[in-house]
């Protein structure tokens, strides 16, 4: 398999280029908004189902600029987490911004002096030039603005981004009560946004570590329970490291691939220039700067065993393609069955700063166009290769599979992926922020997945996908906005589609223009919608608290 490919008519063909009118504005989703700490009404249009009671916690940036500075990428927002909460029927908003170390730095100084993603703190215009240049290196403390996703971790609410710190925060009142360093526990220098979890609540995740030896990634272990109220990742463990391709440049990762017995780790080629992002540090630039796409390396998966932590001696490889999501992984006849959001390229993230996201028209065109288009696919990684197993043929003998996985050395296997969409796909751009019934279908096998269509920068649509005939359907409507679509099972159900879909949707044309969208999982047909009188920002990951 050859990992340098042309693939601009690929793209060309399969993206869903906008018309001669051009994209409409979408600056609203990504203004800065004022917190609303205490809870307010909404207005509730329909009916929300009696059984549907808890709080849907959502997290995103929310402040884009302090004092005459602004944020450059929209990964680089403040904290603002929300809450919607349900109860008979009705529901009530709050929001607060995370009290993190940045968040309050910059406010107490109104301008930027924490660094994020894309934004380099700016110097104090009152210090002389060496007293700036020694600010350069109090800088390189990694960011603690947690605006990804809500996590747990032993029973506790966690807000959490890609740095080694969290926030442990209290879901009732989203106060936030406590920073959690995860280089105080395991020698990581961070972890992702997205663990997975057992049944028994242990907890799984990812952290690279940078030593003079070069970069690693880690496979952490987080044990379910709690020895006193006051822990938090105590018994945390490291249980398989994995040394990077290039030690210099490790690969970007958002998340990661869980089975039963496995995990997976995709080592794609998003790279990270370590030197760089030091020197970059020092010298004025942001971290993004050092962050590119090498379409040169292919894409790498790498299996561990959960229970013993040993790492395969067989490696899987497919071409380069770029990952942030993972949809479910499953084992099934001595295959890995994994499921994951995928672009043929990954310059994306790039693309997502706050001058693009506040652009119309043709602009606004230009920079969508240039993004390429992310769709669901499916890997089968056989799972049982030793000496007999033969070479130059295709080893998956699923039915009614089209992936292929052939073995061309001792300890190599090239995975070749299957669609897991119709062409009616594409008329939508695409899927991204993929969501199914967790506590029950993940590391098993299933049937329906949801997520947001992207035919503009953020989603504008929402999409059931049904496996078993690849079908779809769809809720989409002119000018509306919805964000990551999240699962809640009835509890009477019987069926994996029995439950509710929930995602705040934006409405940036008009005032006051967000709701809490209620739809039937089942026939995707709309249930209600919880009108906010304020204005909201699009944000990012959430998740569902059910009342006990």
């Amino acid at each position: 398999m050859s990992s340098v490919k042309d693939k601009d008519a690929k793209l060309k063909k399969d993206h869903h280029f906008t018309d001669d009118h051009g994209l409409p504005c979408i600056e609203k989703l990504v203004r800065s908004t004022d917190e609303v700490p205490e809870p307010i009404g909404t207005t509730v249009r329909g009916h929300i189902p009696s059984w549907v009671s808890g709080c849907f916690l959502r997290n995103g940036p929310g402040k884009f600029e302090f004092g005459n500075k602004s944020f450059n990428h929209w990964f680089d927002g403040m904290a603002l987490m929300h809450q919607f909460k349900i109860e008979g029927g009705q529901v009530t908003y709050r929001s607060r911004f995370l009290r993190s170390r940045s968040y309050q730095s910059n406010s107490e100084n109104d301008r930027i002096v924490v660094s994020e993603f894309g934004t380099m703190s700016v110097p104090d215009p009152c210090k002389n030039f060496f007293q700036r240049f020694l600010s350069r290196f109090e800088s390189l403390q990694a960011s603690d603005n947690a605006n990804v996703s809500f996590t747990k971790y032993k029973g506790d609410f966690y807000v959490s981004t890609e740095t080694n710190f969290m926030h442990r925060v209290n879901p009732e009142t989203l106060e936030t009560q406590e920073k959690v360093d995860w280089s105080k526990f395991i020698a990581v220098n961070g972890a992702t946004a997205h663990p997975h979890n057992d049944p028994d609540g242990t907890t799984y995740n990812m952290g690279n570590s940078y030593t003079k030896k070069g970069a690693t990634y880690n496979i952490i272990c987080v044990p379910p329970e709690k020895t006193s109220p006051e822990e938090t990742l105590e018994g945390a463990k490291v249980i398989c490291t994995i040394p990077a391709l290039d030690k210099a440049k490790p690969s970007y990762y958002h998340s990661f691939a869980m089975s039963e017995n496995y995990v997976v780790f995709i080592e794609q080629p998003i790279k990270m220039d370590l030197k760089k992002i030091i020197l970059g540090r020092l010298t004025g630039k942001d971290i993004s700067k050092a962050v590119f796409w090498d379409p040169k390396q292919d894409t790498m998966f790498h299996v561990i065993n959960k229970q013993t932590g040993k790492l395969s001696e067989v490696t899987y490889y497919t071409e380069p393609l770029s990952t942030f999501h993972q949809i479910n992984a499953f084992e099934e006849d001595g295959f890995l069955v994994m499921d994951m959001c995928v672009a043929d390229d990954g310059k994306a993230i790039n693309n997502y700063n706050i001058q693009n996201l506040r652009q119309s028209g043709e602009a606004l065109d230009e920079v969508y166009n240039t993004l390429c288009p992310v769709f669901p696919r499916r890997f089968v990684l056989p799972l049982n290769i030793d000496a007999d197993t033969p070479l130059d043929q295709n080893l998956n003998t699923r039915s009614n599979s089209t992936a292929t996985a052939i073995r061309t050395a001792k300890k190599k296997v090239i995975c070749v992926h299957e669609d897991l969409h119709g062409d009616d796909l594409k008329d939508y751009g695409g899927l991204e922020f993929p969501q199914i019934y967790y506590s029950k279908y993940n590391t098993r096998q299933y049937r329906y997945f949801y997520g947001c269509g992207f035919n503009h920068l953020v989603g504008d649509s929402l999409i059931k996908m049904d496996l078993k005939d690849k079908t779809m359907k769809v809720w989409k409507h002119p000018g509306l906005y919805p964000s990551e679509p999240v699962f809640v099972p009835s509890p009477d159900g019987e069926e994996e589609d029995d439950g509710v879909i929930m995602s705040v949707v934006i409405t940036p044309t008009a005032i006051k223009g967000t709701f809490l969208l209620v739809l039937d999982a089942r026939t995707f047909e709309e249930l209600a919608r919880a009108e906010v009188p304020i204005d909201i920002p699009y944000g990012f990951h959430g998740m569902f608290n059910a009342t006990a």
